[in-house]
């Protein structure tokens, strides 16, 4: 069964933003025979582990290390549902796999929209100095059982495509053990599972998923948890194409879920077809949100020159949903990216209380004809 098909979303969550209440409340009410609290966040909010299946193949993964990336806390919340529209499949897959889904590792960034925890410390950079409590539970959860896999989950900028003019929608990672980058045995059993992933999704989102950065990064949580010995892949949502809520994303993240722990069921820890994973395009890094093309500044010298625009993502007072704020980020002859909106501004005014854009701030001024 392709499983596109029985994707649903989960009508409780239809905003990009999860406040960590309303998940928690959900879990409580719906799947409280299946979770556990593990821990407490810096601010003392609760950490939940899911934990389902009765398979001999355990698997551990873990969503919002970072507060302001959400997919993968929809993609479980939405494989769920959609399982349950298909309960031979579910129970085919959870007799062979055992998931532990750590939700929201990250609850209080994940309430500020933010990448840090509420002590300002990136959980994905702490693995060593352990200077945040969230990552010491999560290094306990791996050390309670033998993991066969483990699926560090994430979301990347939209400044990334696959060639030049594809965004990379999802993009995938065996990571590095060394420095040297060697393919070890674990690295191909991430490879093989992520090429079983990018043969089924490649048909439904042609040029769309990449492969991420195999640099070793010391201070990672995945580049650590791979060189102690657990194959564990990363998982990068991306942008696609006029979807800045990533609804788009959110559904094919939801199917390289399920056709990771499918792979990882039928694979067993084999390395079988290893190699697809070096047909995958490296993510380029090629864009902007937007581009005004040719403005002509309100200057007394003749100055025309592009404008590079990229949103930031934040939560305001008040609102159930993020807001994404223009920032000027470049203003020259902006020829080495492309915008996934570019405006042609030949012959238009450039409006504003400045005579030039100021970088790094928020964009202050109107193009009018």
């Amino acid at each position: 069964m392709n499983f596109e098909q029985i994707y649903i979303q989960n009508p409780n969550f239809s905003n990009r933003y999860i406040s960590p209440e309303k998940l928690f409340y959900y879990l409580q009410t719906n799947l409280s025979d299946y979770i556990q609290q593990i821990g407490t966040s810096y601010l003392d909010k609760p950490i939940y582990q899911l934990s389902i299946g009765t398979g001999n193949i355990q698997v551990l993964a873990w969503s919002q290390m970072h507060g302001n990336e959400s997919n993968a806390t929809h993609a479980m919340l939405d494989l769920l549902v959609s399982l349950d529209k298909a309960p031979a499949l579910k129970e085919n897959l959870f007799s062979k796999i055992k998931l532990d889904f750590i939700f929201m590792l990250n609850p209080d960034g994940s309430e500020r929209w933010t990448r840090l925890n509420a002590a300002d410390i990136d959980l994905n950079r702490d693995f060593h100095n352990e200077a945040s409590k969230e990552i010491k539970f999560l290094k306990k959860a791996v050390a309670s059982k033998k993991y066969d896999y483990a699926l560090n989950l994430h979301e990347q900028r939209t400044i990334f495509t696959t060639d030049g003019i594809h965004p990379a929608t999802l993009s995938f990672l065996a990571p590095s053990e060394n420095v040297q980058r060697t393919v070890t045995e674990n690295r191909k059993k991430c490879m093989a599972v992520i090429g079983n992933v990018y043969n089924h999704l490649k048909e439904m989102i042609p040029h769309q998923i990449g492969r991420y950065s195999d640099e070793f990064y010391p201070t990672s949580t995945g580049d650590n948890f791979i060189k102690e010995g657990m194959p564990t892949i990363l998982f990068e949502g991306g942008h696609f194409v006029d979807d800045y809520t990533r609804n788009g994303t959110r559904k094919y993240y939801t199917v390289a879920l399920y056709y990771a722990l499918e792979a990882m069921s039928d694979l067993n820890s084999d390395t079988k077809g290893w190699e697809t994973y070096l047909e995958i395009p490296e993510n380029k890094e090629t864009h902007y949100d937007i581009i005004y093309r040719n403005v002509k500044l309100n200057t007394e010298h003749e100055c025309i020159l592009d404008i590079a625009v990229q949103y930031r993502e934040m939560k305001e007072e008040g609102k159930d949903e993020i807001s994404f704020i223009p920032f000027v980020m470049e203003a020259g002859e902006v020829r080495k990216r492309k915008g996934w909106l570019e405006i042609d501004c030949t012959g238009k005014k450039f409006v504003s209380a400045t005579k030039y854009p100021k970088l790094d701030s928020i964009v202050d001024f109107k193009i009018e004809d």
